[in-house]
Formats: C-alpha cells, sequence, structure tokens
C-alpha cells in the first residue's frame, strides 16, 4: 500500500490515552475533544500493551531521557526542594532513567487507547489541546488541566509516573515513529471524507 500523500499544512500525529484515562472512563470526551476541533481520526484501538512494547516506544538516547529528568527538577526548584533529597541524586540523567521505568510500568497498569490523528498542523494543534505534560502547569480547558492535578513532586516522592492522561507526539519525527510502532499500514483508514471540512478549509 502507498503511502498516501497529503495535503497542504495537512500532518498526522500519534495520541494515546493512558491507563488513567481508560481507567476513569475518559475515552469518550477525549476522542471527542480531538474530533470537534475538526481533527480526523485515521486509526483507533484499544490494546494491552506489554513491557517490551513500551520499552520500545520511549526513546532511550541519553539526552531525551536527561531531559526527562530535568523537567522534575524545574518543578523541584519552585517548590524550594532539594532534588538530592527528593530522588537521592542530582544527576539528571539518572533521574530520568528511573522516571522511564516508571513510565514504563505506569504504561502497563492498564490498556490503553492508541490512534492517529490527521489534519492541519495536527502535531501543534493535539499538543495544544492536550496541554502542558505537567498537569499542575496544564491550562484549565486543556485535558490534561480539566483532568489531571498530579506533578512531578508528588510522584518522584511516591516513587511513580506522573499521571497526565494522554500521551501526544512531540514532533514530526517521533510522531512517525510512534505512528510505525502502533500501527500496521493495513490499520489505517485515510480513505474518507468528514463532512464538516467542506466549511472548516
Amino acid at each position: 500500500m502507498a503511502e498516501k500523500e497529503l495535503g497542504a499544512g495537512i500532518e498526522r500525529t500519534f495520541a494515546m490515552i493512558k491507563p488513567d484515562g481508560t481507567q476513569r472512563g475518559l475515552i469518550g470526551e477525549i476522542i471527542t475533544r480531538l474530533e470537534k476541533r475538526g481533527l480526523k481520526i485515521i486509526a483507533l484501538k484499544m490494546i494491552k500493551p506489554s513491557i517490551e512494547f513500551i520499552d520500545e516506544h520511549y526513546p532511550n538516547d541519553e539526552a531525551w531521557i536527561a531531559r526527562l529528568g530535568q523537567k522534575g527538577f524545574t518543578v523541584f526548584e519552585e517548590q524550594g526542594l532539594s532534588p538530592k533529597e527528593v530522588m537521592g541524586t542530582e544527576d539528571q540523567l539518572e533521574v530520568g532513567k528511573q522516571v522511564r521505568e516508571w513510565l514504563i510500568k505506569y504504561m502497563h497498569e492498564a490498556p490503553v487507547v492508541a490512534m492517529i490523528i490527521e489534519g492541519i498542523h495536527a502535531i501543534e494543534m493535539v499538543r495544544k489541546i492536550a496541554g502542558s505534560t505537567l498537569p499542575s502547569k496544564a491550562e484549565i480547558g486543556t485535558i490534561r488541566g480539566d483532568y489531571s492535578v498530579d506533578s512531578p513532586v508528588a510522584a518522584n516522592l511516591n516513587k511513580r509516573a506522573v499521571k497526565n492522561v494522554i500521551h501526544i507526539s512531540e514532533n514530526k519525527k517521533e510522531a512517525e515513529h510512534e505512528i510505525a510502532h502502533w500501527f500496521s499500514a493495513d490499520e489505517i483508514y485515510d480513505d474518507y471524507t468528514r463532512s464538516d471540512h467542506t466549511v472548516m478549509y
């Protein structure tokens, strides 16, 4: 199956409703928010991924892992907390490795809902709808701002991942990797037209 040529400004991104989203019955609400914005869902499935599958989902390069650790450090500083006291180290890479392990464990707690979303500037648009990855910083009106109150301080103190309802690809490269990782070509249904798109753009 040849890859479909997308129109001007049209992108594809990957989104996943995380275990806390499925456990709290937020699947319909999240999909509704995406579709009402005019975004087109072209692939969708519920799956209970293996630990190995989740491990391959997340990047394993040191720069990405260190940035994962750095996110929590920013909040520690704002709260006047010492990273060493909370995490046992001030090394962002070491903290990132711990957080990555917690993420993998968290993603295996319950089924997730994976989807491919297509639309104008879909990567940026879906990230805007989802809100900041740190729910305590997410704006009200976003998915994370409305449905989660978690933060790295609470999560790290309890040795777990931040529960933030949904995962969204961060950029085009990440979207391409995640789409290929979670879906085969025959699971993608892009050959339909949304009726409202004729009046939206």
